[in-house]
């Protein structure tokens, strides 16, 4: 027996250990960013940034400060939603492990990240590009915040049609952080973007419905059904398609963009009627169910990614 009555030593946490606890920290802060939506944001404000006039002119710092601030700017609107929507976000499913309803990071701590974050990101875009910009970025955070997560998202089943302007600004602000100025280019963005959030954001509530009904948010399958949810899908599909071409039709654009825009929104209807076509979501299906619904909030990310790519290839061609 040893001098110490048997008592025994405090384990010690071996440096892989604490590694490892450093680690899973720094993902958590990183989770309170939600960067599978940052990465959409970014690329968003990155498009607007590259096709706006003068961008050959703007230093490459200079851009990518800009490009900075839109990132950071954007994460912190995230973490200070996770903050607001903590109490729903721990009864449904896909968000109970996030940090703070899991416990791993405090809700006054997730606060004080985001508003950091969100203040220094507007200060720094002000500095190195222009207030204007500064402005329209600060617009995007109150928007997202205070608008749609504080006042619409647990009011009404429009929520994603007016809130959806939050998602719209990125080309934008990344058109004005180069011109200084806001002209009708950046406004066709905005406003495609605004018309695609509705379909893309109804058809993930089809499948993940049920985790709205528990948390008590009025989305508008919870409120109207799958019927007229299935119906809105389609009604905003088709007035967003049309709507892809006008930078073409303003002379923007070439051809070659007009018929790639032309060409993914073909597809983007496609998937838009097999939702209305499917009357499976009426029943509750299972989240993990490779439903019609499922498919198109798929696509319709891709969608976006390929037509904002579109866009600017076909542009900077272009002006080459």
């Amino acid at each position: 027996m040893s001098r110490t009555g048997g008592a025994k030593a405090p384990l010690a946490i071996s440096a892989p250990a604490a590694d490892d606890l450093m680690g899973s920290e720094v993902r958590d802060w990183i989770t309170l960013l939600k960067p599978r939506v940052l990465s959409l944001v970014v690329y968003s404000g990155v498009a607007g940034l590259l096709v706006a006039p003068g961008v050959g002119e703007m230093p490459l710092v200079l851009a990518l400060t800009a490009v900075l601030c839109i990132t950071i700017a954007a994460g912190a609107a995230g973490a200070i939603n996770m903050w607001y929507d903590r109490d729903i976000d721990a009864v449904m499913r896909r968000t109970q492990k996030r940090p703070i309803p899991s416990g791993r990071i405090s809700a006054d701590g997730a606060l004080a990240y985001g508003v950091l974050l969100a203040v220094g990101s507007v200060a720094l875009m002000g500095l190195a590009t222009n207030w204007l910009a500064a402005a329209v970025l600060a617009g995007s955070i109150l928007f997202y915040v205070v608008i749609y997560t504080m006042w619409l998202k647990r009011r009404t089943p429009q929520n994603i049609v007016i809130g959806g302007a939050a998602g719209a600004f990125p080309p934008l602000i990344g058109w004005v952080a180069v011109t200084g100025s806001v002209e009708a280019l950046p406004l066709v963005l905005f406003a495609i973007i605004f018309m695609w959030t509705p379909p893309h954001f109804w058809a993930l509530s089809l499948w993940a419905h049920q985790d709205y009904q528990r948390a008590g948010v009025p989305m508008l399958p919870v409120v109207s059904g799958a019927r007229e949810t299935r119906r809105q899908v389609v009604i905003y599909t088709v007035l967003l398609v049309p709507l892809t071409l006008v930078p073409w039709l303003m002379g923007f654009n070439s051809w070659a963009y007009g018929l790639a825009a032309a060409v993914l929104g073909a597809n983007f209807l496609r998937h838009a009627w097999a939702v209305w076509r499917d009357a499976q979501d009426a029943a509750g299906v299972s989240q993990t169910q490779d439903m019609p619904a499922k498919r198109c909030f798929k696509y319709s990310i891709s969608y976006l990614f390929l037509l904002l790519g579109a866009l600017v290839v076909d542009r900077l061609w272009l002006v080459a």
